[in-house]
């Protein structure tokens, strides 16, 4: 088996720069005609408040499919209301969600699996 040559090689590496350099910078030069419209405005005012809700509607459903127990319900609406109640009182999304996610896991396991 023959070794690549110099140029070969050579030749592999420029063509994998290039190809690396595109492909970062396609998305600024893809972006740039965003920054000038009305759009990027909009979806960042409006895409967190979406994404959130989507986010959470999304891990209650599944959360309430696997969760043992009884009433998987009971446990997510006592664990979604603390965490908003604490978030609300704390503003301080670490905390109130691993208070939220450590009452849920109380609940799930203890309380409210009978």
């Amino acid at each position: 088996m023959a070794e690549p040559s110099a140029t070969y090689l050579v030749g592999v590496i420029l063509i994998s720069a290039a190809i690396t350099w595109t492909l970062r910078a396609a998305p600024f030069a893809l972006l740039a005609p965003l920054r000038r419209s009305a759009l990027l405005p909009y979806l960042s005012a409006s895409m967190p408040v979406g994404v959130m809700t989507i986010l959470v509607i999304y891990s209650l459903l599944s959360s309430a499919s696997t969760s043992p127990g009884a009433r998987p319900w009971a446990a997510l609406a006592i664990a979604t209301s603390v965490t908003a109640a604490v978030h609300l009182w704390r503003r301080n999304f670490v905390l109130s969600i691993l208070v939220g996610t450590g009452l849920h896991v109380v609940l799930a396991s203890t309380v409210l699996a009978a």
